[in-house]
């Protein structure tokens, strides 16, 4: 299957992706694994990238795409693949069909993740993130530490990272709205959009996901 997955920030986008990436026997295509893949390795994609991204300047689209296409057309995603990230916007979902359709290729769904706006700040501002592993993190509702501001696992000290502060968080979601939603009517119009419910535990959640995505075909 050929899938983009959509949704806000906090709505478990990154966790979906790699489960049903595994389930479904596809790679995942994120955006930020993209950027950094090329970086390391010092691509030219990832130089030209690297000289945005330094002088404070968002990456073109073109560049995002360039990086997009180059991925895609690895033998490990001959079968299909999961886009996370990409497209952001309609510019970029109007570039990503062009690019399929040169391939004879299209996408088989548009995967919409949907989850309140209260409930997406209150699970990323709720996040705490230990200073001296930052792969320990807790959540002052869902998990919070046995000892307020104390890392279960070293000690150390929990602290919220400044882009998970709910005024962060916000401005963040304005952005979706304004920039990576419209893609949803987008693909709506090509009868590709699935929109599930991006609420409960994680294993529903992905249960949920996989069944939506079996209907669609």
């Amino acid at each position: 299957m050929r899938i983009v997955l959509v949704g806000p920030p906090g709505a478990g986008k990154g966790t979906q992706a790699t489960r049903l990436a595994e389930k479904l026997r596809i790679p995942h295509i994120s955006t930020g694994d993209l950027f950094r893949a090329n970086i390391s390795r010092q691509t030219e994609l990832g130089k030209l990238a690297k000289s945005y991204m330094d002088a404070g300047d968002l990456v073109p689209d073109e560049v995002t795409i360039a990086m997009a296409k180059d991925r895609m057309e690895q033998p490990d995603a001959e079968g299909g693949f999961l886009l996370d990230g990409f497209p952001r916007n309609v510019s970029q979902a109007e570039a990503l069909d062009e690019l399929l359709k040169t391939e004879g290729i299209k996408l088989d769904a548009v995967l919409d993740l949907e989850a309140p706006e209260d409930e997406v700040v209150k699970r990323i501002a709720g996040r705490r993130v230990c200073r001296k592993d930052s792969a320990h993190v807790f959540h002052v509702s869902y998990s919070p530490p046995k000892q307020e501001g104390v890392c279960d696992l070293c000690g150390g000290e929990l602290y919220q990272r400044d882009d998970d502060s709910e005024e962060t968080v916000r401005t963040r979601l304005e952005v979706y709205h304004t920039k990576t939603e419209p893609i949803i009517d987008y693909y709506r119009a090509q009868g590709l959009v699935v929109t599930i419910s991006a609420m409960g535990p994680v294993d529903e959640v992905t249960g949920r996901a996989l069944e939506a995505l079996k209907s669609s075909q």
